[in-house]
């Protein structure tokens, strides 16, 4: 090749060889001619607040409160042969996994690890011992429906207690609407549940 058109050649290289890059990070362009957003990697959310102590210590510690609660809403799918309790443990479950979902997310953005049953669960009002669990596994009929209904008003006492302490405190509007929503559902649940019960 003659030496005079080398650098051109390399420089006509160089610019098919970063247009498939450009075309690899950017897309085809569209039929406008212009090139979408770059893809970049998925962040954890953004807030628009940041999460302060408390209310990481909240998150951590009812999320696995909330998981026992799904836990619990499990077992009358198999055990109870009453309708208005599967009713009521379906809503509470399509109620919290959501809410274990965002709390989660805060965690995400505020860099916090999740929280253990086994660290929070002796601090964790309404918590259902082992013993208790086991008892619940074994029941069915009438029986499980008693003690099914016991328990969870005891937990969902304890997480009106939780979501109280923390509305107390919180300075961040997601931690405040989601602890106001938990008092008024759960509330409300709890008139549900001693309907329920019975005299």
């Amino acid at each position: 090749m003659n030496k005079s058109l080398a650098p051109l050649a390399l420089v006509g290289s160089l610019i098919l060889v970063l247009g498939g890059c450009t075309n690899g990070m950017f897309g085809s362009p569209n039929p406008s001619g212009e090139l979408p957003a770059p893809i970049t990697e998925s962040a954890a959310p953004q807030f628009a607040q940041p999460f302060d102590a408390n209310d990481v210590m909240f998150a951590q510690m009812m999320i696995p409160h909330h998981s026992q609660a799904v836990e619990l809403a499990t077992l009358a799918e198999s055990n109870t042969t009453t309708p208005a309790i599967r009713d009521l443990a379906a809503r509470i479950k399509g109620a919290q996994q959501p809410e274990i979902d965002e709390m989660t997310a805060w965690l995400a953005a505020a860099g916090a690890m999740e929280g253990d049953h086994g660290a929070h669960g002796m601090s964790m009002p309404g918590i259902v011992s082992d013993a208790d669990m086991a008892a619940l596994e074994q029941a069915t009929g009438a029986e499980f429906d008693a003690l099914f209904l016991t328990h969870m008003i005891q937990h969902h006492d304890g997480a009106i207690a939780m979501a109280n302490d923390v509305l107390a405190t919180t300075a961040n509007d997601v931690v405040s609407a989601l602890g106001t929503a938990i008092v008024a559902a759960q509330t409300a649940e709890i008139a549900e549940m001693y309907a329920l019960l019975g005299p």
